[in-house]
């Protein structure tokens, strides 16, 4: 899948892309890391990213899934990585959003753009009533990116996600489709 914004490319990876996955994941090891859960070794390794790749593969085409990557219109560099995971039919219609970015390119305007994109596919070719998104409080410009795009605070989930090894309270946030 492909989707194209005024600065961005958002795409799912293929196996040829695992250099550059690789690449981008272990430059921005240390910036993540505040943000992630530990990631051994293990995980930097092409078995490890192939196997992420394939199963991100399985996910986008079941449509359990939406994870795109961000690239520069003109180059072939992951910037960044927007998902939708979760999808869940029926009823509820809903998905989590997950986004991380590149340190080289933060406050440059990118993620917003690249999340608003994927709210327009969640909400008009998936037909998503509901995007949930859970943020550490202390991650002020994340908590920027979802309000600035509509997202409306519902309140804290304490010691949501173990994140760099401990449990962090989380605030939680969602958007619902204006046209449901």
């Amino acid at each position: 899948m492909r989707f194209e914004t005024d600065r961005l490319l958002l795409r799912t990876l293929e196996a040829s892309d695992l250099p550059i996955l690789k690449d981008y994941l272990v430059r921005n090891r240390p910036f993540l890391s505040e943000w992630e859960p530990i990631r051994t070794e293990e995980h930097f390794k092409d078995e490890t990213l192939m196997g992420i790749i394939q199963n991100e593969a399985i996910g986008n085409e079941n449509k359990t899934l939406l994870s795109l990557y961000l690239f520069p219109r003109d180059e072939e560099k992951i910037i960044g990585n927007v998902v939708l995971s979760n999808i869940v039919r029926g009823p509820f219609q809903s998905c989590f959003l997950g986004y991380k970015l590149d340190e080289m390119a933060i406050n440059k305007g990118f993620i917003t753009e690249a999340v608003k994109k994927v709210i327009e596919i969640a909400f008009e070719t998936y037909e998503l009533h509901r995007i949930e998104a859970s943020i550490m409080p202390q991650n002020i410009r994340s908590i920027r990116v979802v309000e600035k795009l509509g997202f409306e605070y519902e309140g804290l989930s304490k010691k949501y996600l173990k994140i760099n090894g401990e449990w962090e309270d989380h605030a939680h946030y969602a958007i619902l489709n204006p046209n449901m």
